[in-house]
């Protein structure tokens, strides 16, 4: 892939207390192709808090996804950056984005297996712990959405400005933990009329769900760079994370 080179680590000082920071790269198989993720946490605890699997966005596993790794790292968790494009792939612009996040929407079946294979391995990488939950970023948060209704073994599900709309013919009888939605009022992609459904839906289906929707926010609001970048929104979402993986981990 286009990043992972040797193991990072970072002391992190807060008062009198270093805590080391061990990033690096897993490597790991499902079905028949390797993919390879990236996996953040503190070393010194003896348990940390639960593992945070985080799906990457449609331009593939990138220096964002290993970023907030770190920062749940630096908070007391294991993060696990997954990967569903394969080890071998690397997107160089919009068409490979667009090409590759729609073979995945396309191929439902190959989609899930990626996602709920990458589930299974969270049990594998260092620092592994029970207590587990999911979060995704756009193409992420879409992907967050299909392992739930996939019946992914989680505690909890969460997706920042993600794709919302419900695919023809899935339901989400098989979600069995909490669904987490942080969303702009503003987003073009998947608009309030989108968030309405999937809460109406997830109603229907007994299925525990929250939304925290911030004003004028757009698409990509906590993307650092990006047009939409929205520094309220970013660090409320960021603290309505927190708070959430309080409640259910």
């Amino acid at each position: 892939m286009r990043f992972l080179t040797a193991t990072a680590i970072c002391g992190l000082t807060a008062g009198a207390a270093t805590a080391q920071i061990v990033a690096e790269p897993h490597l790991y198989t499902v079905g028949d192709t390797e993919f390879e993720g990236y996996v953040a946490y503190n070393s010194d605890l003896e348990e940390t808090k639960g593992t945070i699997l985080i799906v990457h966005d449609w331009d593939g596993l990138t220096d964002y996804e290993m970023r907030r790794a770190e920062m749940l790292a630096a908070l007391g968790y294991t993060a696990f950056a997954i990967d569903v494009y394969g080890a071998d792939v690397e997107p160089e612009g919009v068409e490979d984005y667009r090409r590759l996040s729609g073979e995945m929407y396309s191929d439902r079946e190959t989609f899930r297996e990626r996602l709920l294979g990458a589930v299974e391995e969270s049990a594998a990488i260092p620092g592994a712990t029970d207590a587990k939950a999911m979060i995704g970023y756009c193409f992420g948060g879409a992907a967050v959405l299909e392992a739930a209704r996939a019946g992914a073994d989680l505690d909890a599900f969460v997706s920042f400005h993600g794709g919302l709309g419900t695919p023809e013919g899935q339901t989400w009888e098989a979600a069995s933990a909490p669904i987490m939605f942080f969303h702009g009022s503003a987003d073009p992609v998947s608009g309030m009329a989108d968030l309405a459904q999937v809460l109406d839906e997830l109603q229907e289906a007994g299925v525990p769900h929250g939304a925290q929707v911030f004003g004028g926010a757009r698409h990509s609001f906590t993307v650092w760079g990006s047009d939409d970048y929205l520094l309220e929104a970013d660090q409320g979402s960021w603290e309505g994370l927190q708070a959430f993986l309080d409640e259910t981990l």
